[in-house]
C-alpha cells in the first residue's frame, strides 16, 4: 500500500507541474487556455530542437525557459489580452485555434513519431529507500520541483510587489487601472510565468517518457481535471488536485493496466459531485 501511494505522489508530482500554468492563467486572468496541453508538448520539442541544433541536452533544457516566457509575454499581449472580458468564448475559440495550430505545425515539422529528450540516464537511476522499496531519480527530482513551484507560485502572490498587482488586477481591473497599474501588461507577466511552467512541465515529461504532437489534448485534460478538483486559482489545491488524481490513476493501474486513467476521470466526477467548487477553492 505505501508503495502505491507512492508511486501516486511521484505520478501526482508531474501533474502539479501540468496543472499549475493553468492554474495561475486562470487565476489572474479567468482564462481557460485550451492549448494548454500542446504548449507543454510544444515545451519538449523545442528542447529536441534545440538539442538537435548542437545544445547540449541540459542547456537546451535549460534555454527553451527563457524563449518560452517570452512567447507567452507576447500571446498575451497581442493575442489573448484581444480576447478577454465577461464571455469567455472569444478566448476558448482562440485558444482552440492556437491548439490546432501547434499539433499542425508539429506534425510536419518532427513527424507523428514519439521521441523523447536525452537524460543521459537519468530516467532508469534509481534511489534504494529501503531492501525492497526503491524510487526513480527523475519521478523524485520532478516531485521536488514541483513542490518548490508551488510554494515558490504562493510565496510570490502573498509576499511580492508583483504578486500584488497579479491579485489586484485579478480581483478588480479596472480599480487597479485607477491605482497605476496596466492590467494588459501584468497579464502578460503573468502569463509569461505560466509559460515558464508549462515549457518545464514539457521538459520533465520528455525526459520522463516519449512525446508525441498529437498528445497535447491528453495532458490538457489530467490538468484540468486536476485543477478542478482542487479549485480553480489555488496553488495549494491544484497540488492536492494533482496528488489525489496521481494516486486513484496508480490504484486504478494496479487493479487493471487499463483502468488508470479511467479510475482519474471517475475522481474527478465524484468531486465535482461533492465539491462543486473544488477541495480548496480560491477565496478572495
Amino acid at each position: 500500500m505505501f508503495e502505491l501511494l507512492l508511486q501516486g505522489v511521484l505520478l501526482g508530482g508531474l501533474y502539479t507541474l501540468f496543472a499549475l500554468g493553468l492554474s495561475l492563467m486562470f487565476g489572474v486572468m479567468r482564462l481557460t487556455n485550451t492549448a494548454h496541453g500542446d504548449f507543454i508538448i510544444l515545451g519538449a520539442f523545442g528542447a529536441l530542437a534545440l538539442n538537435g541544433w548542437g545544445l547540449n541536452p541540459w542547456v537546451a533544457d535549460v534555454v527553451v525557459l527563457p524563449i518560452a516566457a517570452l512567447l507567452g509575454y507576447a500571446i498575451q499581449r497581442y493575442v489573448l489580452n484581444q480576447t478577454l472580458g465577461k464571455d469567455p468564448v472569444p478566448s476558448l475559440v482562440v485558444t482552440f485555434g492556437l491548439s490546432i495550430v501547434i499539433q499542425n505545425a508539429l506534425l510536419e515539422t518532427f513527424s507523428a513519431d514519439p521521441r523523447s529528450i536525452e537524460s543521459n540516464g537519468l530516467n532508469i537511476q534509481s534511489l534504494a529507500l529501503s531492501d525492497s522499496l526503491s524510487v526513480g531519480v527523475l519521478p523524485t527530482l520532478i516531485l521536488c520541483i514541483a513542490l518548490i513551484a508551488t510554494v515558490g507560485l504562493q510565496w510570490l502572490f502573498a509576499n511580492t510587489r508583483l504578486g500584488r498587482a497579479f491579485r489586484a488586477v485579478s480581483d478588480d481591473p479596472e480599480i487597479a487601472e485607477l491605482m497605476g497599474l496596466r492590467s494588459q501588461n501584468v497579464y502578460a507577466l503573468a502569463t509569461a510565468l505560466a509559460f515558464v511552467l508549462i515549457a518545464m512541465a514539457g521538459v520533465l515529461q520528455g525526459l520522463r517518457t516519449t512525446v508525441a504532437p498529437s498528445d497535447g489534448p491528453m495532458l490538457l485534460l489530467f490538468a484540468f481535471e486536476a485543477v478542478i478538483m482542487g479549485g480553480m486559482g489555488s496553488f495549494w489545491g491544484t497540488l492536492a488536485g494533482s496528488m489525489l488524481l496521481g494516486v486513484t490513476q496508480q490504484v486504478g493501474f494496479r487493479l487493471d493496466p487499463g483502468w488508470g486513467v479511467w479510475a482519474g476521470h471517475l475522481m474527478f466526477l465524484f468531486v465535482l459531485l461533492v465539491k462543486p467548487q473544488g477541495l480548496f477553492p480560491k477565496t478572495r
